[in-house]
Protein backbone atom coordinates (compact mmCIF):
# COMPACT_ATOMS: atom_id res chain seq x y z
CA UNK A 1 0.00 0.00 0.00
CA UNK A 2 1.63 2.99 -0.91
CA UNK A 3 2.44 5.84 1.75
CA UNK A 4 2.48 3.21 4.58
CA UNK A 5 5.67 3.01 5.93
CA UNK A 6 7.07 0.28 8.25
CA UNK A 7 7.36 2.50 11.18
CA UNK A 8 3.44 2.93 10.74
CA UNK A 9 2.90 -1.01 10.62
CA UNK A 10 4.75 -0.78 14.26
CA UNK A 11 2.93 2.06 15.91
CA UNK A 12 -0.80 1.41 14.57
CA UNK A 13 -3.08 0.26 17.34
CA UNK A 14 -4.74 -3.31 17.63
CA UNK A 15 -8.53 -3.38 15.95
CA UNK A 16 -7.95 -1.28 12.40
CA UNK A 17 -8.33 -3.97 10.32
CA UNK A 18 -11.54 -3.44 8.02
CA UNK A 19 -13.90 -6.04 7.18
CA UNK A 20 -15.56 -9.50 8.17
CA UNK A 21 -15.65 -12.50 7.37
CA UNK A 22 -17.85 -13.09 3.83
CA UNK A 23 -19.39 -16.32 4.87
CA UNK A 24 -20.25 -18.63 8.55
CA UNK A 25 -19.92 -22.60 8.84
CA UNK A 26 -23.70 -22.13 10.37
CA UNK A 27 -24.21 -21.01 6.53
CA UNK A 28 -23.33 -24.25 5.39
CA UNK A 29 -25.94 -26.88 4.41
CA UNK A 30 -24.57 -29.85 6.19
CA UNK A 31 -27.90 -31.56 5.74
CA UNK A 32 -27.97 -31.67 1.97
CA UNK A 33 -24.47 -33.07 1.52
CA UNK A 34 -25.14 -35.59 -1.29
CA UNK A 35 -23.20 -38.12 0.68
CA UNK A 36 -23.95 -40.43 -2.33
CA UNK A 37 -22.00 -38.48 -4.58
CA UNK A 38 -18.89 -38.49 -2.33
CA UNK A 39 -18.53 -41.37 0.53
CA UNK A 40 -17.14 -44.24 -2.00
CA UNK A 41 -14.32 -41.57 -3.24
CA UNK A 42 -11.08 -42.44 -1.62
CA UNK A 43 -9.11 -39.87 -2.81
CA UNK A 44 -11.22 -37.04 -1.30
CA UNK A 45 -11.54 -38.93 1.84
CA UNK A 46 -7.77 -38.50 2.57
CA UNK A 47 -7.31 -35.11 1.00
CA UNK A 48 -10.15 -33.84 2.93
CA UNK A 49 -9.58 -35.38 5.90
CA UNK A 50 -6.11 -34.60 6.41
CA UNK A 51 -7.25 -30.82 5.17
CA UNK A 52 -8.99 -30.63 8.14
CA UNK A 53 -6.07 -31.65 10.71
CA UNK A 54 -3.94 -29.18 9.27
CA UNK A 55 -6.55 -26.13 9.52
CA UNK A 56 -7.80 -27.29 13.07
CA UNK A 57 -4.40 -27.04 14.36
CA UNK A 58 -3.92 -23.69 12.78
CA UNK A 59 -3.52 -21.66 15.75
CA UNK A 60 -0.93 -22.61 17.19
CA UNK A 61 1.64 -21.77 13.67
CA UNK A 62 -0.96 -18.66 14.00
CA UNK A 63 0.40 -17.83 17.09
CA UNK A 64 3.81 -18.25 16.72
CA UNK A 65 3.38 -16.08 13.68
CA UNK A 66 2.01 -13.05 15.75
CA UNK A 67 4.87 -13.51 18.16
CA UNK A 68 7.19 -13.29 15.24
CA UNK A 69 5.79 -9.95 14.42
CA UNK A 70 4.88 -8.61 17.81
CA UNK A 71 6.63 -5.48 16.79
CA UNK A 72 4.42 -4.66 13.65
CA UNK A 73 0.97 -4.49 15.63
CA UNK A 74 -1.27 -4.38 12.47
CA UNK A 75 0.46 -7.14 11.33
CA UNK A 76 0.32 -9.17 14.85
CA UNK A 77 -2.85 -7.85 14.85
CA UNK A 78 -4.65 -9.29 11.58
CA UNK A 79 -2.59 -12.65 12.02
CA UNK A 80 -4.70 -13.37 15.85
CA UNK A 81 -8.28 -11.25 15.05
CA UNK A 82 -8.85 -12.46 11.18
CA UNK A 83 -6.50 -14.74 9.61
CA UNK A 84 -6.36 -17.20 13.13
CA UNK A 85 -10.13 -17.10 13.05
CA UNK A 86 -10.73 -17.51 9.72
CA UNK A 87 -8.22 -20.91 9.18
CA UNK A 88 -10.07 -22.30 12.45
CA UNK A 89 -13.17 -21.38 10.58
CA UNK A 90 -12.04 -23.79 7.41
CA UNK A 91 -10.95 -26.35 10.08
CA UNK A 92 -14.39 -26.38 12.07
CA UNK A 93 -16.84 -26.43 8.71
CA UNK A 94 -14.12 -29.21 7.11
CA UNK A 95 -14.69 -31.22 10.36
CA UNK A 96 -18.20 -30.87 9.81
CA UNK A 97 -18.50 -31.97 6.64
CA UNK A 98 -15.97 -35.44 6.67
CA UNK A 99 -17.99 -36.46 9.79
CA UNK A 100 -21.36 -36.08 8.00
CA UNK A 101 -19.75 -38.00 4.94
CA UNK A 102 -18.22 -40.61 7.49
CA UNK A 103 -19.67 -40.45 10.34
CA UNK A 104 -18.03 -43.83 11.86
CA UNK A 105 -14.07 -42.27 11.17
CA UNK A 106 -12.69 -41.47 14.78
CA UNK A 107 -11.82 -38.01 13.72
CA UNK A 108 -10.56 -36.42 17.24
CA UNK A 109 -9.01 -39.90 17.93
CA UNK A 110 -6.84 -39.46 15.14
CA UNK A 111 -6.91 -35.49 15.23
CA UNK A 112 -5.10 -35.92 18.35
CA UNK A 113 -2.64 -38.61 17.39
CA UNK A 114 -1.63 -36.06 14.40
CA UNK A 115 -1.41 -32.71 16.42
CA UNK A 116 0.96 -34.72 19.38
CA UNK A 117 3.36 -34.58 16.18
CA UNK A 118 2.25 -31.29 14.23
CA UNK A 119 2.16 -29.59 17.62
CA UNK A 120 6.55 -30.10 17.64
CA UNK A 121 7.43 -28.72 13.81
CA UNK A 122 4.96 -25.37 14.65
CA UNK A 123 7.94 -23.35 16.46
CA UNK A 124 9.22 -19.88 16.08
CA UNK A 125 12.65 -21.26 14.83
CA UNK A 126 10.57 -22.84 11.98
CA UNK A 127 10.02 -19.02 10.57
CA UNK A 128 12.37 -17.43 8.38
CA UNK A 129 14.49 -14.75 10.66
CA UNK A 130 14.04 -11.92 8.11
CA UNK A 131 10.60 -11.16 8.51
CA UNK A 132 10.07 -9.37 4.88
CA UNK A 133 11.31 -12.98 3.78
CA UNK A 134 8.82 -14.78 5.93
CA UNK A 135 6.22 -12.83 4.22
CA UNK A 136 7.37 -14.17 1.06
CA UNK A 137 6.91 -17.78 2.11
CA UNK A 138 3.79 -16.67 3.23
CA UNK A 139 2.81 -15.99 -0.25
CA UNK A 140 3.99 -19.27 -1.12
CA UNK A 141 1.62 -21.18 1.55
CA UNK A 142 -0.93 -19.15 0.57
CA UNK A 143 -0.80 -20.02 -3.27
CA UNK A 144 -0.38 -23.62 -2.57
CA UNK A 145 -3.40 -23.50 -0.40
CA UNK A 146 -5.39 -21.56 -3.34
CA UNK A 147 -4.36 -23.99 -5.96
CA UNK A 148 -5.43 -26.92 -2.90
CA UNK A 149 -8.75 -26.26 -2.39
CA UNK A 150 -9.56 -24.75 -6.04
CA UNK A 151 -8.23 -28.15 -7.23
CA UNK A 152 -9.92 -30.22 -4.48
CA UNK A 153 -13.36 -28.28 -5.68
CA UNK A 154 -13.03 -29.33 -9.41
CA UNK A 155 -12.51 -33.41 -8.09
CA UNK A 156 -15.92 -33.22 -7.23
CA UNK A 157 -19.50 -32.44 -7.86
CA UNK A 158 -21.38 -32.56 -4.64
CA UNK A 159 -22.65 -29.43 -4.36
CA UNK A 160 -22.27 -28.88 -0.74
CA UNK A 161 -18.63 -29.67 -0.62
CA UNK A 162 -18.11 -27.26 -3.89
CA UNK A 163 -19.60 -24.60 -2.22
CA UNK A 164 -17.59 -25.14 0.92
CA UNK A 165 -14.47 -25.41 -1.36
CA UNK A 166 -15.17 -22.22 -2.83
CA UNK A 167 -15.70 -20.12 0.15
CA UNK A 168 -12.09 -21.87 1.66
CA UNK A 169 -10.52 -20.77 -1.53
CA UNK A 170 -11.41 -17.08 -1.96
CA UNK A 171 -10.65 -17.47 2.11
CA UNK A 172 -7.08 -18.33 0.67
CA UNK A 173 -6.73 -15.74 -2.42
CA UNK A 174 -7.43 -13.03 0.74
CA UNK A 175 -4.95 -14.01 2.53
CA UNK A 176 -2.26 -13.89 0.12
CA UNK A 177 -3.43 -10.62 -1.00
CA UNK A 178 -2.88 -9.48 2.98
CA UNK A 179 0.88 -10.76 2.95
CA UNK A 180 1.75 -9.52 -0.29
CA UNK A 181 0.67 -6.21 1.31
CA UNK A 182 2.36 -6.42 4.26
CA UNK A 183 5.46 -7.46 2.44
CA UNK A 184 5.28 -4.22 -0.06
CA UNK A 185 4.82 -1.98 3.25
CA UNK A 186 7.79 -3.87 5.01
CA UNK A 187 9.74 -3.34 1.51
CA UNK A 188 8.93 0.54 1.32
CA UNK A 189 11.71 1.44 4.42
CA UNK A 190 14.43 -1.50 4.07
CA UNK A 191 14.07 -3.43 1.28
CA UNK A 192 15.74 -6.50 0.44
CA UNK A 193 16.62 -7.33 -3.14
CA UNK A 194 15.59 -9.69 -5.26
CA UNK A 195 17.65 -12.35 -5.47
CA UNK A 196 16.76 -13.02 -1.41
CA UNK A 197 12.92 -12.72 -2.58
CA UNK A 198 13.81 -15.23 -5.63
CA UNK A 199 15.72 -17.74 -3.21
CA UNK A 200 12.89 -17.36 -0.31
CA UNK A 201 10.48 -18.34 -3.30
CA UNK A 202 12.44 -20.98 -4.61
CA UNK A 203 12.98 -22.86 -1.08
CA UNK A 204 9.20 -22.41 0.35
CA UNK A 205 8.11 -23.68 -3.45
CA UNK A 206 10.26 -26.63 -2.79
CA UNK A 207 8.73 -27.48 0.73
CA UNK A 208 5.62 -27.62 -0.10
CA UNK A 209 5.94 -31.06 -0.72
CA UNK A 210 7.56 -31.81 2.44
CA UNK A 211 4.40 -30.14 3.99
CA UNK A 212 2.16 -30.79 6.99
CA UNK A 213 -0.29 -32.36 4.73
CA UNK A 214 2.31 -35.20 5.04
CA UNK A 215 2.07 -36.16 8.48
CA UNK A 216 -1.42 -35.15 8.22
CA UNK A 217 -1.95 -37.99 5.20
CA UNK A 218 -0.24 -40.31 7.54
CA UNK A 219 -2.47 -40.15 10.45
CA UNK A 220 -5.67 -40.37 8.61
CA UNK A 221 -4.23 -43.61 7.01
CA UNK A 222 -3.50 -44.75 10.99
CA UNK A 223 -6.55 -44.27 11.66
CA UNK A 224 -8.71 -45.51 8.80
CA UNK A 225 -10.01 -48.40 10.40
CA UNK A 226 -12.94 -49.90 7.73
CA UNK A 227 -12.76 -46.87 5.29
CA UNK A 228 -11.48 -47.84 2.17
CA UNK A 229 -10.33 -51.54 3.75
CA UNK A 230 -10.87 -53.26 1.10
CA UNK A 231 -7.97 -50.84 -0.78
CA UNK A 232 -5.04 -52.54 -2.11
CA UNK A 233 -2.84 -49.52 -1.89
CA UNK A 234 -0.59 -48.73 0.51
CA UNK A 235 0.27 -45.61 2.69
CA UNK A 236 3.39 -44.82 -0.19
CA UNK A 237 0.75 -45.61 -2.69
CA UNK A 238 -2.15 -42.86 -1.24
CA UNK A 239 0.56 -40.59 -0.57
CA UNK A 240 1.65 -40.48 -3.97
CA UNK A 241 -1.57 -40.21 -5.62
CA UNK A 242 -2.71 -37.42 -3.60
CA UNK A 243 0.57 -35.31 -4.97
CA UNK A 244 -0.37 -36.72 -8.79
CA UNK A 245 -3.96 -35.33 -8.50
CA UNK A 246 -3.37 -32.04 -6.68
CA UNK A 247 -0.24 -31.13 -9.17
CA UNK A 248 -1.68 -32.53 -12.37
CA UNK A 249 -5.35 -30.61 -11.48
CA UNK A 250 -3.33 -27.64 -10.36
CA UNK A 251 -4.77 -23.92 -11.83
CA UNK A 252 -0.90 -23.49 -12.91
CA UNK A 253 -1.63 -19.99 -14.23
CA UNK A 254 -3.27 -19.11 -11.23
CA UNK A 255 -0.34 -20.19 -9.04
CA UNK A 256 2.62 -18.41 -11.20
CA UNK A 257 1.05 -15.24 -11.14
CA UNK A 258 0.53 -15.30 -7.10
CA UNK A 259 4.08 -16.30 -7.01
CA UNK A 260 5.28 -13.64 -9.65
CA UNK A 261 3.95 -10.89 -7.28
CA UNK A 262 6.35 -10.26 -4.28
CA UNK A 263 8.94 -10.06 -7.36
CA UNK A 264 7.76 -6.70 -7.79
CA UNK A 265 8.56 -7.10 -11.32
CA UNK A 266 7.74 -4.19 -14.32
CA UNK A 267 4.63 -6.00 -15.97
CA UNK A 268 6.47 -6.26 -19.12
CA UNK A 269 9.21 -8.69 -17.39
CA UNK A 270 6.24 -10.19 -15.22
CA UNK A 271 4.84 -11.59 -18.55
CA UNK A 272 8.28 -12.51 -19.97
CA UNK A 273 8.81 -14.90 -17.17
CA UNK A 274 5.13 -16.62 -16.98
CA UNK A 275 5.93 -19.40 -18.55
CA UNK A 276 9.49 -20.84 -17.74
CA UNK A 277 8.37 -20.07 -13.74
CA UNK A 278 4.80 -22.32 -14.64
CA UNK A 279 7.26 -25.36 -16.00
CA UNK A 280 9.37 -24.70 -13.11
CA UNK A 281 6.39 -24.81 -10.62
CA UNK A 282 4.88 -27.91 -12.18
CA UNK A 283 7.73 -29.44 -12.18
CA UNK A 284 8.35 -28.32 -8.49
CA UNK A 285 5.20 -29.96 -7.44
CA UNK A 286 5.26 -33.45 -9.60
CA UNK A 287 5.55 -36.07 -7.91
Amino acid sequence: MAGTSSASLRQRPRGTEEGSHGWHVDDIPFERIERRAIEGNEDLFYLLMSASFVETGSDTYAANLAEHYRDYPEIAAWLQERWESEELQHGAALRRYVEAVWPDFPWQEAYDSFFGEYSKLCTVEELHEDRHLEMVARCVVETGTTAYYHTLRELSDEPVLRELLGNIRNDEVGHFKHFLKYFKQLQETSPVSRAKIAGALYARLKELRESDSDVALRHVYAHRGRHFSESRHSFADIAQRAYQLVSTQLPADLAVRMLLKPLLLPPRIEGYLHAPIARFATRVMAP
